[in-house]
């Protein structure tokens, strides 16, 4: 993730490409939801009026609340305890900014170079905010694969589904290497060295780049990965009660994300045992880390339908889907959007 754009400049944005993958983004999510609609929902979709009794609303309202500060004081104490205090506002404004550049580019690549970019302006150095932005990824990833396996071994509703029955042994194998590849990242950082020198030779022997362009970068990555081993360990170094925080604000974070849809389905007056909503919807997201599509839309529609089906009657299944994506990824895109189109207008000013 190294970025070439020096401190305070105006980086070059791909609006074309995020234009497309916007638009990509609704196309699918429209796939998604009339496929759940067609297959799952028996073609049934009404609207229950209990969703905006004053009980309902403050209730969600709380949730959203407790969602985005805890999404907000994650990545708050892991930039702590790697030495750096940012304002409140600086972290929050990045917490919205990457809701909706990484889900509006496929695997949610867009986001991490998203926040580095924005935490580089801030005067945090490349190698330590791509630390802190790993990081935070890798907290939330260890403690949703880590529950996967124990949700799809243990838990009644995930038992017997046929698009599990498909995919099992491709699972068991993402779950090996994505923690494989992350321990790597994280400690043994040095091995990615001589890789990414071989990508960077490869495209000059294929004069994709010039000599002079090759030495930088050369220079750069290894620069950057020896200050990202760096930032890692000074994070295990570091204040014990940021790095404490930082693990219990990303749990927080993840049970208020899984609590949305049980929230709505006991408001729609269904008894649901929690931990089953819970399990499914770990499950759910776990699939939607490998998703190609921008956010996984259209795929988490149709997982969620398929998990959920025997749970919630045909008329309400839509109903809830589309209320989970609204509460926990199209709301905080759109006022991400707002804030991007703010900062770059501030550059601009700025420059």
């Amino acid at each position: 993730m190294t970025d070439h754009t020096p401190v305070g400049a105006q980086p070059s944005i791909p609006w074309r490409r995020l234009v497309f993958f916007g638009v990509l983004f609704l196309a699918l999510t429209g796939v998604g939801l009339y496929l759940v609609y067609d297959q799952f929902a028996g073609r049934s979709v009404t609207f229950d009026w209990r969703l905006l009794n004053i009980s309902t609303l403050l209730s969600v309202a709380a949730l959203l609340v407790v969602y985005f500060a805890a999404d907000g004081l994650r990545l708050h104490y892991t930039l702590k305890a790697l030495g750096h205090s940012l304002r409140f506002r600086v972290i929050y404004r990045l917490v919205f900014i990457n809701i909706f550049i990484s889900n509006v580019t496929p695997m949610a690549t867009g986001g991490g170079f998203a926040q580095v970019w924005y935490l580089q302006r801030h005067g945090v150095p490349i190698g330590r905010a791509t630390a802190a932005t790993t990081i935070r990824t890798v907290l939330a990833v260890v403690f949703i694969f880590s529950l996967t396996p124990v949700f799809l071994l243990t838990l009644p509703a995930l038992q017997n589904q046929p698009i599990l029955d498909q995919i099992s042994v491709a699972l068991s194998l993402f779950i090996v290497i994505y923690l494989g590849f992350f321990a790597v990242v994280l400690l043994r950082t040095r091995w990615l060295i001589p890789p990414l020198s071989g990508a960077i030779a490869l495209l000059r022997r294929l004069h994709l780049i010039s000599s002079k362009r090759h030495r930088t970068w050369q220079f750069k990555a290894r620069r950057e990965m020896l200050r990202f081993s760096f930032s890692f360990g000074h994070y295990l170094r570091g204040p014990r009660l940021s790095v404490l925080l930082s693990v219990v604000f990303t749990a927080v974070f993840l049970i208020s994300l899984f609590s949305f849809p049980a929230l709505l389905i006991y408001h729609l007056g269904y008894n649901v045992e929690y931990l089953t909503s819970l399990g499914l919807l770990v499950v759910t997201t776990f699939v939607m880390y490998f998703s190609p599509t921008p956010g996984a839309s259209g795929i988490s529609e149709g997982i969620f339908g398929s998990f959920f089906r025997d749970i919630l009657t045909g008329n309400h299944l839509l109903l809830v889907i589309v209320g989970w994506r609204l509460l926990t990824i199209y709301l905080g895109m759109l006022v991400g959007l707002v804030i991007f189109q703010k900062e770059l207008v501030r550059i601009q000013k700025d420059g």
